[in-house]
């Protein structure tokens, strides 16, 4: 059994590495799509009269369907159940999807409010939104599910090699796709039109669909060499889920995925704005600070993950990301030293904290939820994850347009809005306060279980 074992595609190298890079092409070009838009506030507000609030409603809609409609869940159970395959091509569909409606819907439907209304429980929304929010809405599902599936198909391929630092790198290659967005979108925007960025994304993901039908077949090849190896007590069964929702580790986890991320991605969407009413940046060049977070993240997530690999330490690791992220809000909601120079300072600590936690939080999972339950695990984090990037960048929205309007600025002879963002700032502190607690809390359980989240994955 040992040499059959031995002669698997995962155990090449070469094979194995090729599997990570189609999967995280697929996946970099999701995430670019993802925050396409997140740069534009000012440019929507300026050409499609959208208001603060409308952008929190259209970043709102990610949630609507993974969380209000639970689809991550079913997501995660039919992952189990189906298998990599056919629950990444279902995603990578969904995704080409959604980002046809979300670029139909900016480039071909009005903005004017003759246009009409839908109103959803009461509240009017302008069609353009609406439909826009619609297809964003579609897409999540879409790449929350491929994000799950990538996930797996990592544990499944890396399984007792380097899974941390693959894991890693696959989230670096990710979040290129957030930094292009953050710089390309408002380039590509103000040169050609608000649409172009999303239809651009929407050719790239085609293409990202065509590159994971590829790894379809290695991974079809590789499940012929172990069926019959060591797989067949690993049947899933959905009563099963129930060692998931009864893990006290795994919530902890879950619940620090909640807050450290809602206070990241939900930032994000509002930083490039941040940058042009805090630090006084054009709009076309603002996005270039919050662009070094993902940007560093292309070295540090795959050298922590290493480190994680060969030294162990995962749940210190997280304790310290949780730590740098509350100090990174801290210095962003104080009144000083708003300088340019001194954004980005901040921004490359922030990106610091965003590569320690998720380097160590996704490798750790498998050490805490046997391999067999590890779709619907990962799922069931994306789908608490899914809460905050859903209702957190509302929040943020409604607490601009209520509360943090402090007057106008003009930018080459036209007039906006001037924004005071230390409240939506001092909201993303409480959120790092919540999640350092939590990192402090599983470390002590895994002290008290022994699930070797202090030890390294490579023996």
């Amino acid at each position: 059994m040992t040499e059959q074992i031995k002669q698997t595609l995962r155990d090449s190298k070469a094979a194995r590495w090729t599997a990570l890079v189609i999967v995280s092409f697929t996946m970099m070009w999701g995430y670019f799509l993802t925050d396409a838009m997140s740069p534009l506030m000012t440019m929507l507000e300026e050409e499609m009269n959208w208001s603060s609030s409308e952008f929190g409603i259209f970043n709102w809609a990610y949630c609507w369907f993974n969380v209000f409609l639970c689809m991550l869940l079913f997501g995660g159970i039919i992952l189990d159940k189906m298998g990599v395959r056919f629950t990444g091509l279902m995603s990578c569909a969904l995704m080409v999807i959604g980002a046809f409606i979300k670029y139909y819907a900016v480039e071909f439907i009005s903005p004017a409010p003759e246009a009409g209304y839908i109103y959803v429980f009461g509240v009017g929304i302008r069609i353009q939104v609406f439909l826009a929010s619609l297809g964003y809405a579609i897409f999540a599902v879409g790449t929350e599910n491929c994000g799950i599936t990538v996930t797996k198909v990592i544990a499944k391929w890396f399984k007792g090699k380097e899974m941390a630092l693959a894991m890693g790198s696959q989230v670096a290659v990710a979040r290129l796709g957030t930094a292009l967005a953050m710089i390309v979108s408002p380039l590509i925007a103000k040169n050609f039109s608000m649409s172009t960025p999303l239809l651009f994304a929407l050719v790239l993901l085609g293409v990202g669909l065509l590159a994971y039908i590829a790894f379809c077949v290695m991974d079809a090849r590789l499940d012929k060499q172990i069926t019959e190896v060591s797989e067949s007590d690993d049947t899933f069964s959905v009563s099963d889920i129930k060692a998931i929702v009864s893990n006290r580790g795994f919530w902890l986890i879950a619940l620090l995925c909640l807050m450290f991320y809602s206070a990241v991605f939900p930032f994000m969407k509002y930083a490039t704005s941040l940058m042009e009413n805090k630090y006084g940046m054009a709009t076309e060049w603002a996005g270039w600070i919050p662009a070094l977070i993902p940007m560093g993240n292309l070295v540090m997530t795959p050298l922590f993950g290493g480190l994680y690999d060969k030294y162990g330490k995962g749940a210190s690791i997280m304790i310290l990301g949780s730590a740098m992220l509350i100090l990174v809000h801290v210095l962003f909601a104080l009144p000083i030293l708003n300088y340019w120079w001194f954004a980005a300072f901040v921004a490359i600590v922030l990106g610091v904290a965003f590569s320690l936690v998720p380097s160590a939080m996704w490798p750790s999972v498998p050490k805490i939820i046997p391999e067999k339950l590890l779709g619907s695990a990962y799922a069931l984090i994306f789908w608490v994850q899914n809460i905050g990037l859903g209702f957190v960048p509302l929040l943020v929205g409604w607490l601009l347009n209520r509360y943090c309007i402090a007057g106008e600025r003009i930018v080459d002879g036209k007039s906006f809005i001037q924004y005071d963002y230390t409240l939506p700032m001092c909201v993303f502190a409480i959120f790092g306060i919540v999640a350092l607690m939590l990192a402090f809390a599983l470390k002590k359980e895994d002290k008290r279980k022994g699930y070797g989240l202090e030890e390294p994955n490579i023996r």
